[in-house]
C-alpha cells in the first residue's frame, strides 16, 4: 500500500513549468542575440572584404546613438511625467460609480505597476529609437553640411540650409512632439485612473495638481507649435500652391505674414497655459486656445484663399511673374540643365547635292546594331554552352579597333548555373562558380547573313584580339549566383569548357575578394546566414576557402556609398586588361528651394525599363535636384569597388565625403584608360529630358501659357512605352567631327510631329555633359518618330521590301530608330531584324534583314547603311507619299508594276486578317506577276527570297512550299 502526498504531483508539475518558462525565455533570448550577432558580424566581414568597413561601423554608430538618444528621451520624458501623474493622484477620492469601477483596475494594477509601466515604456522607447534610427543619412548630413554658394531669393538662406539643417529641425521637432504627445496621453490615463480627473459627480472635473500638471503639457505643446509655425515659414520655398513651385505670390503676402501672426498668438496661448501654475482655473487657457485655433482657421485657411481667389486670379500672371522666373532659374539649376543650349534647326536645309556628300562622307559610322534586340543573338552565337548567359539588353562602349575609335556592344558571358539535371551543392557552389569571356561586336556592321561582326568572342581569351582581356574570369556580376565557396586548397573550378577529354579547363581562384570561411566559427556563422547546413558539415571546403555573396555591381556599390542613388544599367569595360563594372551614382534631394518635384522612376521609365530585366528600373522616390556625383567601379575578378568624385562642385557629395573620410577618391586620381570608358548616364539623362520638356522655356509668360511645351514621344516600335534615349556617334552642327552622344527627340504636346533633338556629350572632355537642343521651326516641323515608322510601313517600295522579308513565318524585329541632325535637316536610320520561327528544336534570334533611311520625303532601304544613304541621297529611292503612290522618273511600265505590286500586298494582307485563303492565293499569284513585271522595266524588284513573314502567318496553301516561300495554290475547304 502507497500513500501520496495531496498535491504532490501538482506542485511538482508547476515547479517544472516554473523552471522551464524561463529556460525556454532564456533560450530565444540567446537564439536572438545570435541571430543579431551573425547578420551584424557577417556584414562587418562583408564590409571589410571591400575596404569600407568605416562606412558599415559610422552607419551602425550613427543608428545607436540615434536609437538610444531617442529611445532614451521617451522613456526618461514619459517616464517622468507618469511618476508625477501618479505622485499628484488624490488622497482622497469621493464615492461614485465611476471610481468603483475603476478601484477594480487600480486593484490589479497597483501590485505590478512598475513592471507594466516599465514593459511599456520599454516598447514605446524601442518604437521610438528604431524609428528615428532609420532618420541617419539626416543626422550625418546636417553634422557635416557643406554650402551651396547659392541663396534662396526669399528668406536670403543658402540653399545648405533647406537640403541639410530644415530637414534635422523637422526630424527634432517631429521627435519632440511625439514625446509631449504620448506625455499628454500617459498623465491623462495616470491622473483618469488614480481619480486626478473624473468625468462624472459634482465638483470640479480635475484636481487642482493633474489641472497644473496638464496645463504645463499642453502649454510645452503650444510652444512646439509655435517653433513649428516660425519654421514653417521656410517651407514655403516648397509650396504647391502657385502656378509654379515655391512660394507664390499668395504664400509670400499672405501665409507668410499669417505663420509670423500664429507664431506670437502660440507663445501668447502657451503662456497663458503656464499661468495656470499660479492661479486656478481654466478660463485663460481656454480663450487663448480658441483665440488660436480661430486664427489658424482665418489667417492660415481663410485669408489665403481670399487673396488667391480675388487679387491674385484676375490677374494671375502679374502677380505670379516674378515667383514663376524663381522657379524656372532655381529648377534649371537644380537638375543641371542650366547650361543647355538652344538652337533654331532646320529653317535651311542644304540643298546642293555636293556638300551633302561631304557631309555624309565625314557622317562616320552609325550605330546599326542595336543592343536592345541583339541580345537573343549574342545569346546563340557566343554562349557556347547552356550553363552561361547574355543579359536581354547589351551595353554599348567605345575601344580603339584598327587605328580609330568604334562604337561596340559589350556583354559579358556569365554564369546561370550548373547543366540542368546536374545539380549538386558542390556543382552549384563549389564548381559552377564563375563566367568567363568579354564579348564584344561593332556597332556600325554586320558579318555576312546579317549577323554580328564581332571584334572579341573567343574562348579560351586570345591574347592576339585587338580588345586585350588579361582576366576574362567573372566572379563578380549581374547574374553571379546567391554564394560560392572559392579558392579552396585544391579545389577544382570549372573555368571554359573545351575538347580536351575531360571536356573543360578547370581553375582555382586566387583573388582577395571574398571572405575566409576556412574556420569553424566562420563555417557555422554563414550556415545560419544562409540557412544552409552543408556550409558546416561540408568536408569539400578546404584550407584557404573564401565564400563570395552580395557581388552584384550595383548591391555591392549601394553598400559602399549607401548616401547614393545608382543608375539602373551598371556596364562592364576592359580596362588594362581585366573587367571592370563601372556604375554610375547620384546624389539627389527633395528639399532644394523653388525647384519642381518629380518621381525618380515615372521619369526614368521607358521602353527598356519596362520589358527588359537587364535595366533596372528606380524607386519612385521624389527628388528636385540631380548630380552624376560619382562613377563607381567593381573588379569583375576580385570584386574590388572604388568610389571616384566625378561632379567636383556638388555640395552633397562634399558632404558625404566628410562623413564616410577616405571612400571617396578624388577625381584626379581616375586613371585616363579608366576615364575613357565612361559615358553620360541614361538615368540623369532621361530626368533631364523630362525637366527640359518644360524648362526650355525660360519666359516667364510663354511658360504660364504652356507655349511650346514638348513630351517624349511614345516608341513607335513599342506601343504604349516612352522611347529610350539612345547611344550613339554623331556630328552635331558646329562641331568638327562625330563625338560618342546620348540622344533623345521631343514631340510637341499631344502632337506627333518633331519639335527638338536633343544631345549630351557623352566622351569625357570638353564637351562632356554639354546638352544641344536643335529646335525646329514651329511652322514646319518635320515628321516624328511615329509618323517616320508609319511611312517605313506605308512606303510602296519599301513594304514590298518587307512584305518580302516577312514570307516563310518569320517576322520583323524593329530596331532603334535613330534620328540624326543632317544637311540642315534630319536623318532617320532603322535596322530591321528578322527572326525564324522557332520549334522545340531549334531557338530562334534575330539578324539584319534590312536597313531603312529616311531623309526628307526619300525612303529607302537597302541591305547596308552606306548603301540605303548612297540611295536617298542619289535620288534613287522613292518619294514618300500620303497616298502611297510612287514618284520619280520612272517609265510607265514601272509605275504600273509597283501601283499593282503594292494593291497586291495590300489584299493579301486584308485577306490574310479575315483567314480568306483562297484571296490569299489569288493576291500572291498578283505579287508575283507584279514583282516580274517590275524586272522586266528593268527596275531592281524587290526580293522574294525565303526570309521572314509576319509572324504566325501561314501561307496562302496552309503550308510552306519546296523553297521557303508560300505556293499560289489556294488552300481547299
Amino acid at each position: 500500500m502507497t500513500f501520496r502526498t495531496p498535491g504532490f504531483g501538482r506542485r511538482l508539475g508547476t515547479g517544472r513549468t516554473r523552471l522551464l518558462l524561463p529556460a525556454l525565455v532564456a533560450l530565444a533570448v540567446l537564439l536572438v542575440a545570435f541571430m543579431v550577432f551573425t547578420s551584424t558580424y557577417t556584414d562587418l566581414l562583408w564590409y571589410r572584404s571591400i575596404g569600407f568597413s568605416s562606412v558599415y561601423t559610422t552607419q551602425l554608430q550613427a543608428k545607436l546613438i540615434l536609437f538610444f538618444g531617442a529611445g532614451l528621451l521617451m522613456v526618461l520624458v514619459v517616464g517622468a511625467n507618469v511618476v508625477v501623474a501618479y505622485r499628484l493622484r488624490p488622497a482622497y477620492r469621493p464615492l461614485s460609480v465611476e471610481q468603483q469601477g475603476l478601484e477594480r483596475y487600480r486593484a490589479v494594477i497597483d501590485p505590478r505597476r512598475r513592471l507594466i509601466a516599465g514593459a511599456l515604456l520599454g516598447v514605446l522607447g524601442v518604437l521610438t529609437g528604431s524609428s528615428v534610427a532609420g532618420q541617419w543619412p539626416v543626422w550625418l548630413a546636417f553634422l557635416n553640411r557643406t554650402p551651396f554658394g547659392v541663396k534662396d531669393p526669399q528668406f536670403h538662406k543658402d540653399v545648405s540650409f533647406y537640403v541639410f539643417t530644415y530637414p534635422f529641425l523637422r526630424l527634432v521637432l517631429g521627435v519632440i512632439f511625439a514625446t509631449v504627445i504620448l506625455s499628454i496621453l500617459a498623465a491623462v490615463m495616470v491622473h483618469y485612473l488614480y481619480g486626478g480627473l473624473r468625468l462624472q459627480g459634482p465638483g470640479d472635473k480635475a484636481s487642482p495638481p493633474a489641472r497644473a500638471h496638464l496645463s504645463v503639457l499642453f502649454g510645452l505643446f503650444i510652444l512646439l507649435k509655435a517653433v513649428a509655425y516660425w519654421f514653417d515659414r521656410y517651407g514655403l520655398v516648397h509650396s504647391e500652391r502657385g502656378v509654379a513651385t515655391g512660394a507664390s505670390y499668395t504664400d509670400v503676402n499672405a501665409l507668410l505674414p499669417a505663420k509670423t501672426i500664429l507664431a506670437v498668438i502660440a507663445l501668447l496661448c502657451a503662456a497663458m497655459f503656464f499661468s495656470n501654475l499660479l492661479r486656478r482655473g481654466m478660463m485663460l487657457p481656454g480663450v487663448g486656445f480658441t483665440l488660436l485655433v480661430l486664427s489658424a482657421i482665418l489667417l492660415g485657411g481663410v485669408y489665403p484663399l481670399l487673396i488667391q481667389q480675388f487679387q491674385v486670379k484676375p490677374d494671375e500672371l502679374a502677380k505670379e511673374r516674378q515667383y514663376i522666373q524663381r522657379n524656372i532659374q532655381f529648377t534649371r539649376q537644380a537638375y543641371g540643365v542650366d547650361g543647355a543650349n538652344v538652337v533654331p534647326y532646320g529653317s535651311q536645309p542644304v540643298t546642293d547635292k555636293k556638300k551633302l556628300q561631304e557631309e555624309a562622307d565625314s557622317l562616320g559610322g552609325v550605330r546599326v546594331l542595336d543592343p536592345n534586340v541583339v541580345g537573343e543573338t549574342f545569346q546563340q552565337l557566343q554562349r557556347r554552352r547552356p550553363f552561361y548567359r547574355f543579359p536581354d539588353t547589351l551595353d554599348i562602349d567605345r575601344y580603339p579597333v584598327d587605328g580609330r575609335t568604334v562604337d561596340a556592344i559589350v556583354a559579358l558571358r556569365e554564369l546561370s548555373g550548373a547543366p540542368a539535371g546536374q545539380r549538386s551543392w558542390v556543382k552549384d557552389h563549389m564548381v559552377y562558380t564563375h563566367g568567363y569571356g568579354f564579348v564584344s561586336a561593332f556597332g556600325d556592321r554586320f558579318a555576312s547573313g546579317g549577323e554580328p561582326q564581332f571584334v572579341t568572342n573567343s574562348m579560351p581569351v586570345s591574347q592576339t584580339q585587338q580588345i586585350k582581356v588579361a582576366q576574362p574570369e567573372i566572379y563578380f556580376g549581374e547574374r553571379s549566383p546567391r554564394y560560392s565557396v572559392v579558392g579552396g586548397r585544391g579545389q577544382q573550378e570549372l573555368n571554359y569548357p573545351d575538347n580536351s577529354p575531360s571536356g573543360q579547363q578547370s581553375s582555382t581562384y586566387d583573388g582577395q575578394g571574398g571572405v575566409s570561411i576556412d574556420s569553424f566559427l566562420h563555417k557555422l556563422l554563414y550556415s545560419a546566414k544562409f540557412q544552409d547546413k552543408n556550409l558546416l558539415l561540408s568536408g569539400a571546403i578546404n584550407k584557404n576557402a573564401r565564400i563570395l555573396y552580395d557581388r552584384s555591381p550595383r548591391e555591392m556599390v549601394h553598400k559602399a556609398a549607401p548616401w547614393l542613388t545608382l543608375d539602373g544599367d551598371p556596364y562592364p569595360a576592359v580596362v588594362n586588361g581585366r573587367i571592370l563594372w563601372i556604375v554610375d551614382g547620384y546624389t539627389t534631394s527633395n528639399s532644394y528651394p523653388y525647384s519642381e518635384e518629380m518621381s525618380l522612376g515615372e521619369a526614368t521609365h521607358d521602353t527598356i525599363t519596362d520589358t527588359r530585366s537587364a535595366v533596372a528600373r528606380q524607386a519612385n522616390d521624389h527628388i528636385n535636384y540631380l548630380r552624376n556625383s560619382v562613377k563607381a567601379t567593381v573588379d569583375a575578378y576580385d570584386g574590388t569597388v572604388h568610389l571616384y568624385q566625378w561632379d567636383e562642385n556638388d555640395p552633397i557629395t562634399k558632404t558625404w565625403m566628410k562623413v564616410f573620410d577616405g571612400t571617396v577618391q578624388p577625381r584626379t586620381s581616375i586613371p585616363p584608360e579608366l576615364e575613357s570608358h565612361f559615358r553620360y548616364p541614361q538615368d540623369q539623362f532621361k530626368v533631364q529630358r523630362k525637366i527640359l520638356t518644360k524648362y526650355h522655356v525660360t519666359d516667364p509668360s510663354a511658360f504660364y501659357n504652356g507655349e511650346g511645351f514638348w513630351e517624349v514621344p511614345q516608341d513607335p516600335t513599342v506601343k504604349g512605352k516612352r522611347q529610350p534615349p539612345y547611344y550613339q556617334s554623331l556630328r552635331m552642327p558646329g562641331q568638327d567631327a562625330a563625338s560618342f552622344s546620348l540622344t533623345t527627340v521631343f514631340n510637341p504636346v499631344n502632337n506627333p510631329q518633331l519639335a527638338a533633338f536633343m544631345a549630351v556629350g557623352s566622351t569625357p572632355g570638353r564637351d562632356y555633359g554639354q546638352i544641344q537642343i536643335l529646335q525646329m521651326p514651329r511652322n514646319a516641323q518635320p515628321t516624328g518618330p511615329g509618323q517616320v515608322q508609319n511611312s517605313f510601313e506605308t512606303d510602296t517600295q519599301v513594304k514590298g521590301d518587307l512584305f518580302a522579308l516577312r514570307q516563310g513565318g518569320t517576322k520583323t524585329v524593329p530596331g532603334n530608330l535613330l534620328t540624326i541632325p543632317f544637311g540642315g535637316d534630319l536623318l532617320y536610320v532603322e535596322p530591321m531584324y528578322t527572326k525564324a520561327a522557332g520549334g522545340k528544336e531549334q531557338e530562334p534570334y534575330p539578324i539584319l534583314g534590312k536597313i531603312l533611311v529616311r531623309y526628307r520625303e526619300k525612303i529607302v532601304a537597302a541591305d547596308t547603311f552606306s548603301e540605303a544613304l548612297e540611295q536617298v541621297l542619289g535620288g534613287t529611292s522613292t518619294p514618300a507619299s500620303p497616298s502611297g503612290t510612287p514618284g520619280g522618273q520612272l517609265s510607265a511600265a514601272a509605275q504600273k508594276a509597283i501601283s499593282d505590286l503594292n494593291k497586291a500586298v495590300t489584299d493579301y494582307e486584308n485577306a490574310q486578317k479575315k483567314g480568306d485563303y483562297p484571296g490569299m492565293g489569288d493576291a500572291w499569284k498578283r505579287i508575283k506577276d507584279a514583282q516580274a513585271a517590275l524586272t522586266a522595266a528593268g527596275q531592281a524588284a524587290p526580293k522574294t527570297t525565303p526570309s521572314p513573314a509576319p509572324s504566325g502567318s501561314p501561307s496562302p496553301s496552309g503550308s510552306p512550299s519546296p523553297s521557303g516561300s508560300p505556293s499560289a495554290t489556294p488552300p481547299s475547304g
